[in-house]
């Protein structure tokens, strides 16, 4: 069964910008304000295939 993730530190740190997340999807390689410049930015570390997520500024919860 996978582990839940705790992406808390991410939150805190990286809200209102994309991420990009390395394989393990824990690890943030890069970030920018738009999804291209954080690929472009993962690319650069040599990063092929990261996992591109928005960070959202609010977390606001949804039931239903």
């Amino acid at each position: 069964m996978p582990m839940a993730i705790n992406s808390v530190n991410i939150y805190k740190k990286k809200r209102g910008k994309w991420i990009a997340l390395t394989s393990d999807e824990k690890t943030v390689a890069a970030s920018g304000s738009s999804a291209k410049v954080a690929l472009s930015r993962a690319a650069k570390k040599g990063l092929k295939k990261p996992i591109l997520s928005f960070v959202p500024t609010k977390i606001i919860p949804k039931i239903g």
